[in-house]
């Protein structure tokens, strides 16, 4: 009940400037949007930011994929180059017999090793042979795209609850405005009869004045439920993503959605799967891998090289294109990488992996506790729920028929003016009641459907 109030605080103080921006935004310019529940849900799947971000996350692992996979394929480069050696590098040689120049005072002989420029053209390929830590990235990494998949349907879980909430919301006080002006309207009528009973002499004033301060409150109320009403309907358009230019009609009424059969019948579904487990499984599984990955660390890896290179030479730019200056290249090669020593990082690495797995399972037999523990929770919160409703659906009728035969009595003259304020009053009282109990049945719903995993159902047909 607490974590309802604080929502509800939050979202009214969230959203008061929102409404305040919209309700002066000129009526003409706003779109209207007919929707029913289902078609609020699909909406909100579709176009809510979390939901496209999810979608878009799923995407993005698919592309994690591609990228693990490429590293097990050919890697191919191409490589032109072109040096200009403005001044050519001299080698320096002994002075001496036979090659030796006796007119030339100096020890040793500067001659010059090279041309001025020179250029080469090559492609350079590797292919991976063997590595151990290949197949299991691949792995991770379609592990990782089933984790984001999990992560979609648990975005798209939370986000159909708190539709759901908001929608409930929005018919509820739908609701309280058209018993609000029914109640309006009934007081109304008793206000316009005492006005006249009075102008005949048969009541005294202090009756018109009575039923005056009840009509007072009465329409406050539906001041009240009219303001709640715009604002339930803010938070609604901000959890389905709908631009501001838009409004909402619903469709449907508490009545037709049959809620208090629904409140009923969820009490004996059977729960699925919940996604939470799933996502835990899946952290777990990529823990496991990674821990494979780091052992397999140890292991040597075999890589094939390969290059052919096409080189020229000349002492002119025009000349060291010529097709007489050029020459080909080749190589072929494996290299075998053997680790020996890498001062217990994998060591280090192996051990932390098999203290979060540990984590893991430990955090795996929480959730299992706690699911359990919701689902219980849900279930009797939900019972709880149902009889305070049918309490409060039987004071409303006979609230209902207490008012009627006061005002019966009151009209023949054997009642008192109080007696029909004060069963209105009560009757008012007991509506309100009525659909606060109705809500809080709704939210129950919800959070049993949550805990049972099956938010999901009936949008799949």
């Amino acid at each position: 009940m607490m974590n309802r109030i604080k929502f509800s605080l939050l979202a009214i103080l969230a959203l008061m400037q929102l409404r305040t921006e919209v309700l002066a935004q000129d009526p003409a310019q706003l779109e209207v949007l007919q929707l029913n529940l289902k078609e609020t849900l699909e909406y909100a799947l579709e176009n809510n930011v979390d939901a496209k971000n999810a979608r878009l996350e799923v995407m993005i692992s698919q592309t994690t994929i591609k990228e693990e996979t490429a590293a097990g394929l050919p890697q191919i480069n191409g490589s032109v180059g072109l040096t200009y050696n403005p001044m050519v590098p001299v080698m320096f040689v002994p002075n001496e017999p036979p090659f030796g120049d006796p007119s030339n005072p100096s020890d040793v002989i500067p001659l010059r090793f090279g041309v001025s420029y020179s250029a080469n053209a090559g492609v350079n390929m590797t292919q991976m042979i063997f590595d151990g830590s290949f197949f299991i990235g691949l792995r991770a990494a379609k592990t990782y795209k089933q984790l984001t998949e999990y992560d979609k349907v648990k975005v798209e879980n939370d986000l159909i609850e708190n539709v759901k909430k908001a929608y409930f919301g929005v018919l509820v006080n739908q609701e309280r405005i058209k018993l609000a002006e029914a109640n309006l309207a009934r007081i109304d009528s008793l206000l316009e009869e005492t006005k006249a009973m009075n102008e005949a002499g048969f009541v005294e004033k202090v009756e018109v004045s009575r039923i005056q301060v009840q009509r007072n409150n009465t329409f406050s109320q539906l001041k009240q439920s009219i303001t709640a009403y715009d604002i339930s309907k803010q938070l609604l358009k901000i959890q389905l993503g709908l631009p501001r230019n838009f409004e909402i009609e619903i469709t449907e009424t508490l009545a037709e959605l049959n809620p208090e059969d629904d409140l009923v019948a969820i009490q004996t579904m059977e729960g699925e799967r919940r996604v939470e487990m799933d996502q835990l499984e899946t952290n777990l599984e990529l823990t496991n891998l990674d821990l494979k990955n780091n052992n397999a660390q140890y292991m040597p890896t075999l890589d094939f090289s390969g290059n052919f290179t096409r080189s020229g030479a000349g002492d002119s730019f025009s000349s060291t294109y010529d097709p007489i200056n050029w020459f080909s290249s080749s190589m072929l090669g494996l290299t075998l990488n053997i680790p020996i020593f890498d001062g217990l990082s994998k060591s280090a690495r192996i051990q932390r992996n098999r203290l979060q797995i540990q984590q893991l399972e430990n955090q795996r037999f929480y959730l299992d506790q706690n699911i359990k523990l919701e689902i219980y929770q849900a279930r009797e919160n939900l019972a709880n729920d149902l009889e305070v409703l049918a309490v409060q659906r039987e004071s409303m009728e006979l609230a209902q028929e207490v008012y009627d035969i006061s005002k019966i009595k009151y009209n023949e003259g054997v009642g008192s003016n109080l007696e029909v304020v004060e069963a209105d009053a009560a009757l008012i009282e007991s509506e309100i009641n009525y659909l606060g109990a109705l809500y809080d049945g709704l939210i129950s719903k919800v959070d049993l459907e949550k805990a049972l995993g099956i938010l999901k159902v009936g949008l799949e047909e």
